[in-house]
């Protein structure tokens, strides 16, 4: 596959960064994007040569979540906001990683928003610069949290917090997140690409078999079921909100930096 949102290198050390590289919408996750993950993803499990895998975005943003531009000029244009297939997409790329065989990094600066926040969740430690910032921005624009985000941290967090989060839609900081224990490690923005290697390094020089079976274990008790709950919950869910004014209202407001008025309809 042609990446044109994603850079992947393999270095000498069996270490895979996969980086999104769209700053055109602050690597805002379409359904091109959300392919090009799925196929890295897949690509660094079957390659022997890979140990470790690190995903990160870049200096400006992680990810911003989804194009609420392109749902905004659909709904403009009076057409039919399906997202179905991204949510799919994105909640198989956060399985493929919690499955993986590999120990996986995801390393976060500055803004990391909406389906951004599950693909950050969706390593096996996070390193986040002392910028970066985590956003549930879904409830703003009238959806539910999706790709995934309230699964991975209900699994992380307990569900009263995670009702906070989603409910409210507030940005947690680095430091933050690193004391609700979802970020392994706070670094200075200028040190996060030194920081996340030389741990990478660490992992690829470790036992890559016991790293794999403790995957297994972790995976096969908290994440079995993921594939299940996407189907049955989150994507109907997203489905019936979608659709619905308050979508609508929220979408136009956020575009035209204006207040939204919901009406829960």
């Amino acid at each position: 596959m042609e990446l044109k949102k994603l850079i992947y290198t393999v270095d000498t050390d069996g270490i895979a960064v996969i980086t999104m590289n769209y700053m055109k919408n602050l690597n805002a996750i379409d359904e091109q994007m959300a392919d090009e993950l799925m196929y890295v993803v897949d690509a660094a499990e079957k390659d022997p040569n890979v140990k470790v895998v690190v995903l990160k975005g870049t200096d400006r943003a992680f990810s911003a979540g989804g194009d609420i531009g392109y749902f905004y000029d659909l709904i403009q244009a009076g057409g039919e906001v399906n997202m179905d297939g991204l949510i799919g997409k994105v909640g198989v790329v956060a399985d493929g990683l919690k499955r993986m065989s590999k120990l996986v990094i995801t390393s976060v600066c500055g803004a990391s928003a909406g389906a951004g926040v599950s693909l950050a969740l969706g390593g096996d430690f996070m390193i986040c610069a002392d910028n970066a910032k985590f956003i549930l921005a879904f409830v703003n624009i009238g959806l539910v949290p999706d790709t995934g985000a309230t699964y991975l941290l209900t699994k992380s967090l307990g569900t009263a917090r995670t009702m906070e989060l989603a409910a409210t839609g507030r940005p947690v900081s680095a430091e933050e997140a690193k004391e609700l224990g979802l970020a392994y490690k706070v670094v200075a923005k200028e040190e996060l690409d030194e920081a996340t290697m030389k741990f990478a390094r660490k992992l690829a020089a470790g036992p890559l078999l016991s790293y794999k079976n403790i995957k297994k274990q972790i995976y096969d008790a908290a994440y079995s079921d993921y594939k299940q709950w996407l189907a049955e919950t989150e994507i109907p869910t997203q489905r019936e909100c979608a659709a619905s004014m308050d979508f609508q209202e929220g979408c136009k407001a956020f575009m035209e930096k204006r207040k939204a008025h919901f009406e829960g309809k």
